[in-house]
């Protein structure tokens, strides 16, 4: 299983971006599993920002409520992540995560910057 992420940049405080993630190797059973996104700040342990269920239901962290979207298409195999009203605070490497009942897969992640 590999994931593979896009979309990071620079970005000032109150603009978007938009992450990807594409997922290979799980095949049909791609929506089997929980996917996600966690972040990193320097120093700082590594948390949840969202996911989605295998069942489909989205997770937010509270930070992120109401500012981030999470969506996947199966067909393709990837995750998003859509992130509007971006925060300073929201400086971070982004990791995308699936989880499976053998193991947890991550990406290489993906830096994010929010300055002016």
């Amino acid at each position: 299983v590999q994931l593979v992420e896009s979309g990071g940049g620079l970005v000032q405080p109150g603009g978007s971006l938009r992450l990807s993630c594409e997922v290979s190797g799980t095949g049909i059973l791609f929506s089997w599993y929980d996917v996600g996104w966690f972040r990193q700040a320097p120093e700082k342990q590594r948390e949840l920002v969202a996911q989605i269920m295998s069942a489909g239901s989205p997770n937010y962290a509270p930070a992120v409520t109401g500012r981030f979207t999470i969506s996947r298409d199966i067909s393709k195999s990837t995750v998003d992540l859509q992130m509007n009203s971006l925060k300073p605070e929201d400086t971070a490497v982004y990791y995308c995560n699936l989880n499976s009942p053998i193991a947890d897969y991550w990406g290489q992640g993906t830096q994010v910057t929010v300055s002016s």
